[in-house]
Formats: structure tokens, C-alpha cells, sequence
């Protein structure tokens, strides 16, 4: 009887820790907050022509939100790596395409928008400009993604206004 109880808590004890050790570390409401992207999406131009399709899933423990953009444009892609980063207490953005081209953005989630920017940077005419793209989550269920360029002393030049429609 000794030794059937010592197994059953030998065997509790496993369990407890194993339980334990898989929690989902990047479950949180932080982590959480850019879900509303994730999906399969067609994407339209603010003219309405097909700017492409985007895929974006969650990966690696539920702590990356991956994308992988597919441009209507023959021969563009790109993918990018979305994550909360919970020391620095922000979201970060890693994008990086089949041209060379890559963005580091940072920011938070205000209200129903993810608005993530680059650092500062100088231009070659010596301008100081910024990045700026902003996530929406629109009630019907689509997302709006807007790029912005903000340089000091011009107007902001929109890179991108796309719309996203989802699939499925």
C-alpha cells in the first residue's frame, strides 16, 4: 500500500511539473493584442486594385506573429516577424524582403490601431524622417494598414493605404 501511494505522488509530481514547464509563456493579454491581424487576407489598394495577399500565423509558441506578403506586383515578397516585446514593454516589427529592403519598427496598440514606427533616420538630402505604419481593426472585420513617411519640415507621403479582406 506504501509503495502505491509513493508511486501515485512520484506520478502527481510529474505531472505537476510537467504542466507547469508547458505553459504558454506568450499567452498574456500583452501578446494578445495584434491578433486581430492574424489570417488570410486579400489586400486592396485605396483604389480598390489588388495589392496582394498576406498571410499572417502565429509560430514558435504563440510569441511571433509571422507574415508573408505576396505583392501583386510580379516578383515582391516579403515576411516579417511581429512580437510583444515584454521587457521593453512595446511591440516590435522585423521586416525584411526579396529586394533587400528591411524595417525595424516599434510601438503599442492604441485603442483598436498597432502603431509601430522606425527610429529616426537622415535622408541624403540631409532630412531627419520616420516611418510610421498603422494597423486598424475596422468593425466589419477588415484591417487597414497605412505607411506613412513623416520627414521633418514636409508633408507626410503615404507609402501605403491597403486594405485587408479576409479570405475565409
Amino acid at each position: 500500500m506504501k509503495r502505491i501511494y509513493l508511486t501515485s505522488m512520484l506520478l502527481l509530481l510529474v505531472m505537476y511539473t510537467f504542466s507547469q514547464n508547458n505553459t504558454c509563456k506568450c499567452c498574456t493579454e500583452n501578446h494578445n493584442q495584434f491578433n486581430f491581424w492574424e489570417g488570410e487576407w486579400s489586400v486592396t489598394n485605396a483604389d480598390g486594385s489588388l495589392a496582394g495577399t498576406n498571410t499572417i500565423t502565429k509560430i514558435q509558441g504563440n510569441c511571433i506573429l509571422q507574415e508573408n506578403w505576396i505583392s501583386n506586383t510580379p516578383g515582391y515578397t516579403g515576411t516579417s516577424n511581429n512580437f510583444y516585446n515584454a521587457k521593453l514593454k512595446r511591440w516590435e516589427q522585423i521586416w525584411i524582403d526579396n529586394q533587400g529592403g528591411s524595417l525595424h519598427l516599434k510601438g503599442n496598440k492604441i485603442g483598436n490601431q498597432m502603431i509601430l514606427r522606425t527610429d529616426d533616420e537622415i535622408n541624403k538630402t540631409g532630412d531627419t524622417f520616420y516611418h510610421q505604419i498603422t494597423w486598424t481593426k475596422n468593425d466589419d472585420g477588415t484591417v487597414r494598414q497605412l505607411w506613412e513617411t513623416f520627414t521633418k519640415g514636409k508633408p507626410v507621403v503615404v507609402a501605403f493605404d491597403g486594405l485587408y479582406k479576409r479570405k475565409r
